[in-house]
């Protein structure tokens, strides 16, 4: 466990942590910090995204565990967003927020380099797919549903989603894979290149963008952070005890779980002016106590 922490965690954990207390030493600048993310996202997520799913093997993917996992996003988002709203009384676009805090993990830039220096990247496919199935269907329906809980009308959100190159990578991406179009293999050097540096980046601009923010937990932040670090991961497990023992992919599929909450729920806070004294100090927490989690589950 120890070495897990020190070898394979905390190397990843790290670039969020340096952004933090540079963040805090106004070392780097929360504007600064916004043009990187924005950097990542459009440049060097997308080849990362690229470089993962046409390389997925599709007959190996099993869409029942995918499914599964589904389900429980879908309870453990239920449930923290009722905890949320009628238990603490947080607002209804806040209380949404946080619930998509408890289910939304950071997979892709934080589940998925942990799991390739634990287990190498031959063994991620189960990572692989929660972040095709998250940052699709799972991203759409927030981003669409944050507009109506907001008072906005859906088809605000249309032009981001037709936009957003994320989406786009896994549409073409996953088209090119069951067309079984072959990749140029500089095409995949290039995309190996640049997507080796998209989480590092976006880590580091995370970590000082939420050293802004207000970061001691309220009572609703500390059941949110409990909801997500141990609530979804035990729900994760028990669905998959119960509903598919002896799965191969359950493993894997509650580490995920555990992890930190993504960013995503703070940046949709902050696109549609919802207040972040909540969502931050969760992501801030989750990130810190998932460290013992992680290494305790791997």
């Amino acid at each position: 466990m120890l070495t897990v922490l020190t070898h394979d965690i905390l190397p990843v954990f790290a670039m969020l942590a340096l952004g933090f207390v540079m963040g805090k030493a106004k070392t780097a600048s929360v504007d600064e910090a916004r043009a990187i993310n924005r950097i990542a996202f459009l440049t060097l997520q997308p080849p990362l995204l690229f470089l993962l799913l046409t390389g997925i093997d599709l007959p190996s993917v099993r869409f029942d565990a995918i499914g599964l996992y589904a389900l429980c996003e879908a309870v453990a988002f239920a449930a923290s967003f009722l905890l949320a709203r009628r238990v603490f009384g947080v607002p209804l676009a806040e209380a949404w927020l946080l619930g998509m805090a408890v289910v939304f993990v950071n997979s892709l830039l934080y589940i998925w380099p942990v799991t390739v220096l634990i287990y190498g990247e031959a063994e991620t496919l189960p990572i692989t797919a929660i972040v095709a199935l998250d940052a699709s269907v799972t991203f759409a329906f927030f981003i669409v549903s944050v507009e109506f809980v907001t008072g906005r009308p859906a088809r605000a959100a249309l032009p981001r989603l037709i936009r957003n190159p994320v989406l786009l990578t896994i549409v073409l991406s996953l088209a090119l894979n069951i067309a079984h179009v072959p990749i140029p293999e500089p095409l995949l050097t290039a995309a190996e290149f640049a997507g080796k540096a998209a989480a590092p980046m976006t880590l580091f601009a995370l970590g000082v963008v939420l050293s802004s923010q207000p970061v001691t937990p309220g009572p609703a932040a500390t059941g949110i952070a409990a909801m997500k670090l141990v609530a979804f991961p035990a729900l994760v497990w028990i669905a998959f005890a119960l509903l598919s023992p002896a799965n191969p992919w359950t493993d894997l599929f509650v580490l995920n779980a555990a992890g930190p909450s993504g960013a995503m729920a703070f940046s949709l806070a902050l696109l549609h002016g919802v207040p972040t004294r909540n969502i931050a100090p969760v992501i801030v927490w989750t990130s810190v106590l998932s460290l013992a989690s992680l290494a305790w589950l791997a």
